[in-house]
């Protein structure tokens, strides 16, 4: 490990030397972000785990730019001209962008005008002509002549061609003039002609123009959206005359026609190379900003859709609503099991809606059935009315459920080897009733992607997404703890340390064994050895078994500390937990040791306290207002129950019941500065939400929660 390496990322991260170092090492030695992060706070000074993975990734990062460095320099002293200076300029290059500036001149490329310039003998006229001397050059021209350079004009093109290639390979300059376009570019973009309505989307875009530095990230991917889309032609214009001045400031000395030679040539070379290549460059940079910000906020947003809370273990009948196939009616117990599954159809063409009531009525009785789940996909608004106005069973509860994945699951590997003998549709119905009753247990089977996490998901780079999306995965589900006696091996598989053979291991072991009395039960798995047991043990849950303290977060390297707090208070270990105010009764500074400090002491007294407490909340159930069925029915003021389907930079989206989504901009959620929604609002939050524009042509609404009382009060829409 590096000092130096360490100490770039204490400034990148404004995070301490040992923290860092501590990390990389807990890292290196097979740690898992979520075992750092909730097991090592005494190392990392209680760092969470997103600056636990920035420290991973930045440490990458510097070790991939090293690497690199390393392999130009081999490379450049191959060619026998590194020079130190070369070598100096290279290992203090700051990232990628600077060390392929330094690189370019000696990269290994086609054949340029320079290139052929240089072999017919033309360098030293362009040394002579940037000497830029007062005296006449052109009596020496023909001493350059050659069967391709063969009169004055095309000699002084060749030098001028020298002379583009190196303004365009300075180093210095390419800097100095990328912060420039940076600072000072307009991003613009207009319609491309006869795209106008197929391109209506992008209507905010057909003539717009604005300064790129303050161009928000959501607006950058919307642009190259439409210009993926050849929608829209997107360009960045800067002040040529500035630029082309910038550089005529450096390398210009007088007047002379040496100078007038010189300049055309930075002309040229500003024009053909250097303005092109700081375009590109540019434009990268933005986007690899555009997509770090996009990204992070669905990242947010996975991890609030994953963390929603669970309806728990009740019956519950799921419907997956359609018109002319029908409606898929499932059964579930409270394990998630299928009981029964019907087809309905209450809608045209069929309308058989009294038939539909009788069999709903019906497995509602037989299965004591206490909550429905309806799918909110095609038909689903119109089947959620329908049983909100027919059903009249007071006791059972109706919920929208989110739609967005259920049937790339319903085809997948994982639903056919659970489901083999079930049609798609049925076992995309089993998945909307699962969604209602423990959503983080049925999303991670199905690609984030596909949960719909962010509006420009598929714009960004899909390796940096997947990364960011599946950590986010993996922490939800140790965050929430998994029941070691009833998770499948695809769930374990997201628990710290256990890979898919390992967790297959444990659902085999189970199956021979029976039910595992205790974690340290789990020692007795084949091939899975001390660090695995380590990383994972805390976050496995044990209900009803040896140990108590196997059903609670506490990390099992810590039973002997909890046994010794247990003898000093003359408790028991069934006592000991559920002890209200233990940090009163108790003083830290007796237990607190080289490995124990008060960090981990807080943790296992909130353990203690509440164990095994769900981090999710508790369920509350929502409901639409009936009397809006589509965005014609809407006026400006009305106040609508709405749940929050997904959070951007720039606002929240809202679902009202219609089709029409809702928008609330950043700038409506409160009357103080809000610099990001999630600040505010969390993803599938119920609230409500006020209508302050309608545009019918765009299929827009606008909401507003200012000057409202916007948190949404079960009581008043309830069944």
């Amino acid at each position: 490990m590096e000092t130096e390496i360490i100490g770039d990322i204490v400034k990148k991260l404004n995070l301490r030397f040992a923290q860092v170092k501590n990390v990389i090492e807990l890292l290196a030695q097979g740690s898992t972000i979520p075992f750092i992060a909730r097991y090592r706070k005494e190392l990392t000074g209680s760092l969470d785990e997103v600056q636990i993975r920035d420290i991973q990734k930045s440490y990458q990062d510097l070790l991939d730019l090293k690497e690199r460095k390393l392999f130009i320099l081999k490379t450049i002293e191959e060619q026998g001209q590194l020079t130190q200076e070369l070598e100096h300029k290279i290992l203090q290059a700051i990232d990628l962008m600077a060390l392929e500036d330094l690189y370019a001149p000696y990269k290994k490329k086609k054949k340029t005008k320079s290139d052929i310039a240089k072999e017919h003998g033309l360098q030293p006229l362009a040394d002579l002509l940037l000497l830029q001397l007062k005296e006449d050059f052109y009596p020496k021209l023909n001493n350059y002549y050659s069967d391709l350079f063969f009169d004055d004009e095309m000699v002084l093109r060749g030098a001028r061609d020298i002379i583009a290639e190196m303004v365009h390979q300075n180093d210095t300059l390419r800097n100095v003039m990328r912060n420039l376009f940076m600072q000072s570019a307009l991003i613009t973009s207009k319609v491309i002609k006869s795209k106008e309505i197929e391109a209506v989307k992008f209507k905010d875009y057909f003539q717009y123009s604005e300064l790129l530095k303050k161009c928000p990230s959501h607006r950058y991917l919307a642009l190259c959206r439409g210009e993926d889309e050849k929608m829209l032609r997107v360009s960045l214009e800067v002040d040529d005359d500035r630029m082309l001045n910038t550089i005529f400031h450096q390398y210009l000395k007088n007047s002379s026609q040496a100078s007038q030679q010189v300049k055309l040539a930075i002309e040229e070379s500003y024009d053909r190379l250097l303005k092109p290549l700081l375009i590109a460059q540019v434009r990268q940079i933005i986007k690899e900003q555009s997509d770090d910000i996009a990204i992070k906020v669905f990242a947010k947003n996975l991890k609030q859709l994953l963390l929603e809370a669970p309806l728990g273990q009740k019956h519950v009948l799921a419907i997956d609503p359609g018109y002319r196939s029908g409606c898929k009616i499932v059964c579930l117990d409270s394990t998630g099991s299928l009981l029964a599954y019907e087809t309905i159809y209450p809608h045209p063409p069929v309308d058989e809606r009294a038939k539909g009531l009788q069999i709903i009525r019906s497995l509602v009785k037989n299965f004591n059935v206490t909550d429905i789940a309806i799918g909110d996909g095609t038909a689903g608004k119109e089947t959620f009315e329908w049983l909100q106005e027919s059903l009249q069973l007071p006791e059972v509860n109706l919920h929208s459920i989110s739609e967005q994945g259920a049937s790339i699951y319903s085809a997948s590997d994982l639903a056919r080897a659970e489901f083999p003998d079930l049609d798609v549709t049925i076992r995309g119905a089993i998945s909307i009733g699962r969604r209602l009753m423990d959503p983080l247990a049925e999303l991670i089977k199905i690609d984030p992607k596909s949960i719909g996490v962010g509006q420009y998901q598929h714009d960004v780079n899909q390796k940096l997404l997947r990364e960011h999306l599946d950590d986010v995965v993996l922490f939800c589900v140790n965050a929430v703890g998994v029941n070691l006696n009833t998770a499948s091996s695809y769930l374990l598989s997201y628990v710290s340390g256990l890979s898919a053979a390992l967790s297959e291991q444990i659902v085999q072991y189970r199956m021979q064994h029976g039910a595992f009395e205790s974690r340290e039960a789990l020692k007795r798995v084949p091939r899975l050895g001390p660090k695995a047991f380590e990383q994972c043990a805390g976050f496995l849950r044990i209900r009803n078994g040896k140990q108590i303290l196997d059903n609670t977060g506490i990390h099992p390297e810590r039973y002997e500390l909890i046994e010794k707090i247990s003898k000093d208070l003359g408790l028991s270990k069934e006592e000991l937990i559920r002890s209200k105010n233990l940090n009163k009764q108790i003083k830290l500074d007796q237990y607190i040791s080289d490995d124990v400090g008060v960090e981990t002491l807080t943790d296992i007294f909130k353990e203690l306290e509440k164990p095994g407490l769900d981090p999710r909340g508790g369920f509350s159930v929502f409901a639409f207002d009936t009397s809006i069925k589509k965005i014609e029915d809407l006026n400006e003021g009305m106040v609508l129950p709405a749940i929050v389907t997904n959070l951007t930079k720039f606002g929240a989206f809202v679902d009202l019941g219609i089709k029409t989504t809702g928008l609330i901009h950043v700038s409506e959620m409160s009357s103080k500065f809000i610099n990001d929604p999630i600040e505010v609002l969390t993803l599938r939050e119920k609230i409500y939400a006020k209508v302050i524009q309608i545009d019918l042509t765009r299929g827009r609404i606008l909401m507003s929660i200012k000057d409202i009382s916007w948190r949404y009060v079960e009581s008043m829409n309830s069944n």
